[in-house]
């Protein structure tokens, strides 16, 4: 990818995005079950997608590389197509939702590793954990905010 632009994506973009998140999921989610997957996927579709402001980063030929969703003062979701892994669109959006829109706050399952200490890495740290995710499923989730 020549520029790294971000962008707000349409609602013509969300089956796209959805295709996104579940490459994503697929890739660092291990502990997920199938049943799982396709339990959120919709929610993703219908409701999670329409509930945050979203922003993405295409590659140069239109493709979504990666998207993230943020709340209020927190990134709800942020998503990377396992093709464009490490090539700093993920930290380039959570440069974006830190520096512009002001965000303080992630969770993040405690299982998905590679989550985890990319946000440590890029200054958060864990100030809580829940047992379960926000559906009441059994997938602790870790509650970070940035340091300083």
């Amino acid at each position: 990818m020549k520029n790294i632009i971000i962008e707000v994506p349409a609602s013509s973009d969300f089956a796209e995005l959805v295709s996104v998140w579940e490459a994503s999921v697929r890739a660092t989610h291990d502990f997920l079950k199938e049943e799982d997957i396709q339990f959120y996927k919709p929610l993703i579709l219908n409701e999670y997608l329409k509930a945050v402001n979203l922003y993405c980063i295409k590659t140069d030929n239109g493709a979504i590389a990666g998207f993230m969703g943020l709340g209020e003062d927190s990134i709800e979701m942020l998503f990377i197509h396992p093709s464009f892994r490490g090539s700093g669109i993920g930290k380039a959006l959570l440069l974006f939702a830190v520096n512009d829109q002001k965000i303080t706050k992630v969770d993040v399952n405690e299982q998905n590793d590679q989550a985890t200490g990319f946000y440590a890495k890029m200054g958060f740290a864990v100030t809580g954990r829940s047992d379960l995710d926000g559906m009441g499923k059994p997938y602790p989730i870790l509650h970070m905010e940035l340091a300083g």
